[in-house]
């Protein structure tokens, strides 16, 4: 299985890839959220199963963390067949392509991640394999060149992607089940939380679980990785129980506060307002000046500072808004702090 995790997940050492995988669900029944596409999902997956098909081609998209490659593979789970992953920058031949879905069985899954990353003639070459179950493979090179066409297995394509708009028209017209998962909040969070820490035979109270929820970004991910770190903190600074004290003593130590910003989100609201006066300002100039790789926060900071309701998108640019002031305790139009 060619495996190529989502960067979020790169940092993570190979026990805590161990962890996230004890924690990620197994069925339908497991996962929590996203209601209506997990209803959907389970009509098709029933209705494939009945007729004995391949699923229709999938795409997941939304942002990072929500449950994207945890849906692929539950529905790799119960169609009951097998699935094999990989990510767009990793096929960059065609032959990389030709590989893999050669080996699929009839009504395997193949994921992709980061779909939107793939070379032209990669996707080029997946158009017919998603439509035909067909490739066309170029053998030799100059006079002799020759092709020959290998057909293939009727299988089910998932792919996810954070940014969706990044995908060609051809291509996103070709999956049959398209789903945009949504951020949680915090009560489904809390019971995610709750059954991770039975997962990790951690003591948790509901206080404690409302609180690590709370400070989640809406991010199912984060609120496990939040979870895992807070259970350190039980162990070496408490009893190994995860109460109320040391989860907001843990999450404070972490530099996450109570609105679930952390020190990058906090540090590009400060920049905004003191360097440019609260905007607009150009994205590309406030990763240069907070020292960010811009596809960074636009993908993972940017999503949730909107939503929050501390940023907004402008034709001229970034613009803070009152209640970015008010959370970083500074007046409008000045420099200086105010304790609220």
């Amino acid at each position: 299985m060619n495996e190529n995790l989502n960067p979020e997940k790169n940092d993570f050492n190979s026990e805590e890839l161990e962890v996230e995988k004890k924690l990620r669900p197994l069925t339908f029944d497991d996962f929590t959220g996203q209601e209506q596409v997990l209803e959907n999902l389970k009509i098709f997956v029933e209705a494939a199963n009945l007729r004995g098909e391949a699923l229709d081609h999938t795409l997941f998209h939304g942002p990072p963390g929500l449950g994207k490659t945890t849906l692929a593979h539950i529905l790799a789970n119960e169609l009951n067949v097998g699935l094999k992953i990989t990510s767009g920058p990793v096929l960059d031949k065609p032959g990389d392509l030709a590989g893999l879905l050669t080996n699929l069985t009839e009504r395997d899954v193949l994921f992709i991640d980061e779909i939107h990353r793939l070379s032209p003639i990669v996707e080029e070459y997946l158009y017919s394999a998603m439509e035909d179950y067909r490739i066309d493979i170029m053998i030799e090179t100059g006079p002799n060149a020759r092709t020959v066409q290998i057909d293939l297995e009727p299988f089910t394509l998932i792919g996810a992607t954070t940014r969706s708009g990044l995908l060609t028209a051809p291509m996103r017209a070709r999956f049959g089940i398209s789903s945009r998962l949504q951020y949680y909040n915090t009560e489904l969070l809390t019971t995610i939380v709750q059954r991770s820490a039975t997962i990790l035979k951690v003591p948790v109270s509901m206080e404690s679980a409302i609180e690590i929820a709370g400070r989640s970004r809406g991010t199912p991910r984060i609120a496990n990785a939040l979870l895992r770190r807070v259970r350190d903190f039980a162990q070496i600074k408490g009893d190994g129980n995860i109460n109320i004290e040391i989860a907001k003593y843990a999450l404070n130590a972490l530099n996450v506060d109570a609105h679930g910003l952390d020190e990058m989100d906090n540090k590009i609201l400060t920049t905004i307002i003191d360097k440019f006066k609260g905007g607009p300002v150009g994205i590309t100039t406030i990763a240069t000046a907070v020292g960010e790789n811009t596809e960074t926060i636009e993908e993972v900071y940017e999503p949730f500072l909107i939503q929050e309701g501390f940023i907004m998108r402008t034709p001229r640019g970034r613009e803070v808004t009152e209640l970015a002031y008010k959370h970083l305790g500074k007046i409008k139009g000045k420099n200086q702090r105010e304790l609220f």
